[in-house]
């Protein structure tokens, strides 16, 4: 009995912890940023293109850890689109973002999608230093 209980309560406690954003299973070959045009669009004149595997483990770790908001969120119009590139040609994902300002929680949406992400504010820290430092 205490064994079920004891699965139960984990089973939860993970619940709690809500849904993340998932990208494929495949290698990332590239993280291109851009300006966005709004909603439902991807803007693909691309500001920064991020190659190396640091650069792209950050993107990749901020875009599957951001948490599943419940209920309907409004927002403004995004900032920035991101578009993850796999290797193989495969289709590209993108994802709209509102980079937060320091010590606050950015936010990303799959692109024609309404459910909203948001990553920790120590996220918004390392996303903020690759994407200010080179605009």
């Amino acid at each position: 009995m205490l064994v079920i209980l004891g699965i139960a309560f984990l089973a939860g406690c993970q619940s709690l912890h809500g849904e993340t954003m998932v990208l494929l299973e495949e290698k990332i070959a590239a993280v291109n940023i851009s300006k966005s045009n709004g909603f439902d669009d991807m803007n693909v004149d691309i500001l920064q293109s991020f190659t190396d595997d640091e650069s792209i483990r950050t993107f990749k770790n901020a875009i599957t850890t951001a948490q599943k908001q419940m209920g309907k969120v409004d927002v403004s119009e995004p900032e920035y689109d991101v578009m993850v590139e796999y290797e193989n040609e495969l289709p590209t994902h993108g994802i709209h973002l509102w980079l937060g300002k320091e010590s606050e929680k950015s936010m990303f949406m799959y692109i024609g999608d309404d459910e909203v992400y948001l990553t920790s504010p120590k996220t918004t820290g390392k996303l903020r230093a690759l994407i200010i430092s080179g605009e």
